[in-house]
């Protein structure tokens, strides 16, 4: 049995929706696990630290003495790093500072007439809550995404939560730890899943002496919730937005390939693998017009999957039903279907990849020619991983500066300039029955 299946969809013209259906999905439903998050966002919001630690002796397995890491703790990781390691996440950072930097938008000013002036203003808000998976595997990556992103855009107010961990007292990874204090962020919470959406959303006051005290506030709320998670942390995103924003809901990682005959299979087995080993549930698609291609590429998967470290898990992702190989007509019937996909994360290796790349409209990232893999855009290209999934790139943004910032404008008439438009002002109240905005205006006047 081949380790990924086949859709064909050669000579059949499909609608939009039609070809929604058609591509692999995995069966994961957000809105059915919004039941499961409900009873513990209302359950931490009631009780704060004490839920903290019942929900973290259940689904981690580990009841953390200290919910907020202690500064010393955070010290001690830093101190331990390994050199290469170090090197590599400032290497990362520098990168993705850069490349943040160059989002950063500036402010404009409109003249719409004499003494009429409308300012836009771009401001970052005030406090965000950064979520830094633990589950399968272990992401000081996500760190550097989500903390010099907030630092880029001005943010003042840095909270990261990542899941406690049995391995290290309670604490989150040592590696997590480190990547924090390198950076400069101290307020770091040993807090997973859901119920930390949940302390961002809410706050949490501490319930006992390693918090502070009874009752004193252990966690303030934050304006914005940010980072990738698994299906309980996007419900519990989805739950909360409202109450605060929230950057996308980041599901179980996805690549979207799109390949023709000159595509070199090995490049593509070891991109789908690279990302199939994330979760059971990570999807990896090929879409090609290559039977050829497509059967090497075949090949290439069972020993991939043979060899590499987590070849269960990456055998179970490559085949589930979020996963597959799609045979199209040609390149432009291609782009149509990765277009409909929305991938996550999308790599383009045709023979024309820069051009098609620019046709791309609904992507999370996009990973241009042989030699841009997306695991390159995972550490150091300098753009950042945190990115919608599961069609959610239709309408939604990779993680950036904007996510951590908002546009207020500021408008400043003066007497002459507003009574140039005042009549215009009183027509649109009076045909909106809304007379007192005219009068309102008629009253400077």
């Amino acid at each position: 049995m081949p380790v990924i299946s086949r859709i064909d969809l050669r000579g059949r013209t499909l609608t939009t929706a039609e070809l929604r259906r058609a591509i692999p999905r995995a069966p994961l439903d957000v809105a059915a696990a919004t039941g499961a998050v409900e009873p513990i966002l209302a359950d931490v919001r009631a009780r704060g630290a004490a839920a903290l630690r019942d929900l973290a002796e259940k689904f981690d397995g580990v009841r953390p003495t200290h919910v907020r890491v202690p500064a010393a703790e955070l010290e001690a990781a830093l101190a331990r790093l390994d050199p290469a390691l170090r090197s590599a996440l400032e290497l990362a950072a520098t990168r993705v500072r850069a490349g943040h930097t160059a989002q950063l938008p500036r402010a404009t000013s409109t003249d719409l007439g004499p003494g009429a002036q409308v300012r836009q203003r771009w401001v970052p808000v005030r406090r965000v809550g950064l979520y830094v998976p633990g589950g399968l595997a272990l992401y000081p990556s996500s760190v550097v995404m989500n903390v010099v992103a907030a630092q880029v855009a001005g943010v003042e107010g840095l909270a990261v939560a990542s899941p406690p961990q049995r391995d290290n007292g309670g604490l989150p990874d040592p590696t997590v730890l480190a990547a924090c204090a390198l950076l400069g962020v101290s307020e770091v919470y040993a807090v997973g899943g859901a119920q930390a959406v949940a302390m961002f959303a809410y706050g949490a006051v501490g319930s006992e002496e390693a918090d502070g005290g009874d009752g004193v506030e252990l966690c303030a709320p934050v304006d914005t919730i940010t980072g990738p998670g698994n299906i309980y942390v996007a419900a519990a995103k989805r739950a909360v937005r409202g109450v605060v924003g929230i950057d996308s809901e980041a599901g179980p990682t996805e690549i979207g390939i799109l390949a023709d005959a000159g595509a070199d299979p090995d490049h593509v087995a070891a991109d789908l693998v690279s990302q199939a080993e994330h979760d059971p549930n990570a999807a990896s698609v090929l879409v090609t017009d290559s039977l050829a291609l497509a059967a090497a590429v075949e090949e290439r998967l069972e020993a991939r999957a043979a060899s590499t470290k987590h070849g269960e898990r990456v055998r179970t992702a490559l085949g589930g039903p979020q996963s597959a190989i799609v045979l199209v007509d040609d390149v432009e019937q291609g782009l149509a279907v990765v277009d409909a996909y929305a991938a996550e994360h999308l790599e383009i290796q045709t023979a024309d990849a820069a051009a098609l790349a620019e046709r791309v409209r609904s992507a999370g990232a996009i990973f241009v020619g042989a030699y841009s893999p997306v695991s390159l855009g995972d550490y150091v290209a300098g753009s950042n991983h945190v990115l919608p999934t599961g069609g959610c790139a239709h309408f939604s943004s990779g993680l950036g500066v904007m996510s951590f910032m908002k546009s207020v404008q500021v408008i400043e008439y003066t007497r002459e300039a507003l009574a140039a438009v005042t009549e215009p002002l009183v027509a649109l109240a009076n045909v909106e029955d809304l007379p007192a905005h005219g009068e309102a205006a008629q009253a400077r006047l």
